[in-house]
């Protein structure tokens, strides 16, 4: 059996935006680079919303529609983040438990950065192909949340965040992964993954981020092209200009990823400025579009852009993507799978379009006052009654259910379903 890929797929990106133009201007940032970033919104987390919020909210509408008994073959369930609340406790176990999922399964975390929801989902669909328990579905959850911090007794804000804050979102993309690949169906064996050291961004305590712009860049670079040049020796005939219809990248930023397909291009395809332009408009953008709504939302980020692309390429027959994924410090891959008219008229029922524009948009003076609420909510919390307050007509412009966190009690974290 080598048929394997993903049944089902949604995103799920708070209640919540910010017009991160008017936060650029905000915090006095040079907009003539501004303008290289290519961000229009970006998803901000209240503090009643956190990773395994977004990661439910976004699996619910999927498990809603399984049967019983698909639901019941749901044997792997994978958090993939880099914004956990705990170092040994998984997240997957309140995912799983919230959900009302059958308890033979398999529950764990993976981390590595933005490279995390590509690892899980490669993890299910290897769960998937080995046939150890034929017919078994996993549920893969990639999910974080951007929380900036204002520290008592400092500036209001630190300009190391400069472009990072603007370009920095929260949300999720839940991934269910069978032999039944109604939404993309996986090219197996068609892999180039590429990694090392570097120190280019990392979080070195739970709740502050650090980097190197410029060598993340680089890293970024570097990683795109020799996972596609390990692909192409793997994969007989695989022509970066030829091969793809559309191409899905880790979008930590517009610019980044318009910079990286130019680099691919020339190297790759010697192609002209004027046709790598019109290239990245035709292949790429489709990837880019809920991306640009959304931020960076690290570990799900190159599975948004693969549902944006899904979500607005033509797909008018089978189409063949191409998918880059990079976390940092780092590791990458680039594979590739097909997409078909049936699938995209299945995720486009999810109306995740539909769910960005009932976001609530939130006034700079409210963004603001949320940083200071953020301290509140920081690593190891020990008990916390959330207060539901702020902004609280969010609670309730989704037009269904959503979860949010009511409290912490000792730790452990407890959640209510509004309407």
């Amino acid at each position: 059996m080598s048929i394997v890929g993903i049944e089902a797929m949604n995103v799920f990106s708070g209640t919540v935006c910010l017009d991160v133009f008017k936060l650029a201007e905000h915090r006095g940032l040079d907009m003539s680079r501004f303008e290289n970033l290519l961000m229009k919104e970006k998803s901000v987390a209240l503090p009643y919303e956190d990773p395994i919020t977004f990661a439910v909210n976004a699996a619910k509408p999927i498990i809603d529609a399984l049967s019983p008994e698909e639901k019941d073959r749901i044997e792997m369930v994978i958090t993939c983040t880099e914004s956990a609340f705990d170092f040994g406790k998984s997240m997957s176990t309140y995912c799983h438990d919230l959900l009302g999922l059958n308890r033979n399964c398999r529950l764990f975390e993976l981390k590595n950065a933005c490279y995390s929801g590509v690892a899980g989902l490669q993890n299910a669909i290897n769960f998937v192909l080995s046939q150890a328990s034929p017919g078994a579905k996993a549920l893969v959850l990639a999910t974080d949340v951007s929380r900036f911090m204002v520290e008592a007794g400092g500036d209001a804000l630190s300009a190391d965040w400069s472009f990072a804050e603007p370009s920095s979102g929260s949300g999720a993309v839940a991934m269910l992964v069978s032999d039944r690949p109604h939404i993309f169906q996986i090219d197996v064996g068609a892999n180039g993954y590429y990694g090392y050291e570097v120190m280019d961004t990392c979080r070195p305590s739970p709740d502050t981020d650090a980097g190197d712009t410029d060598l993340s860049l680089l890293s970024y670079l570097n990683c795109c092209e020799n996972a596609f040049l390990e692909y192409q020796k793997r994969v007989t005939g695989a022509d970066f200009a030829q091969t793809f219809s559309y191409l899905a990248y880790h979008t930590p930023f517009g610019g980044m990823v318009k910079g990286a397909h130019r680099n691919m291009m020339r190297k790759l395809a010697k192609a002209t400025p004027a046709d790598i332009e019109a290239d990245f408009q035709r292949r790429v953008m489709p990837g880019m579009a809920h991306c640009q709504r959304v931020g960076n939302i690290m570990g799900a980020t190159a599975a948004l852009s693969l549902a944006s692309t899904i979500d607005h390429a033509e797909i008018d027959a089978p189409r063949r993507i191409g998918v880059f994924s990079y976390g940092s410090g780092c590791c990458s891959e680039f594979f590739s799978g097909i997409a078909t008219p049936e699938g995209q008229r299945l995720l486009r029922g999810m109306r995740i379009g539909e769910h960005l524009d009932r976001r609530r948009a939130l006034t700079i003076a409210e963004y603001d006052e949320l940083l200071e609420r953020n301290l509140r909510l920081k690593f190891g919390t020990r008990n916390l009654m959330v207060d539901t307050s702020f902004v609280s007509e969010a609670r309730k412009t989704m037009g269904r259910p959503v979860l949010f966190l009511k409290e912490i009690k000792e730790f452990h974290r407890e959640y209510e379903w509004i309407s």
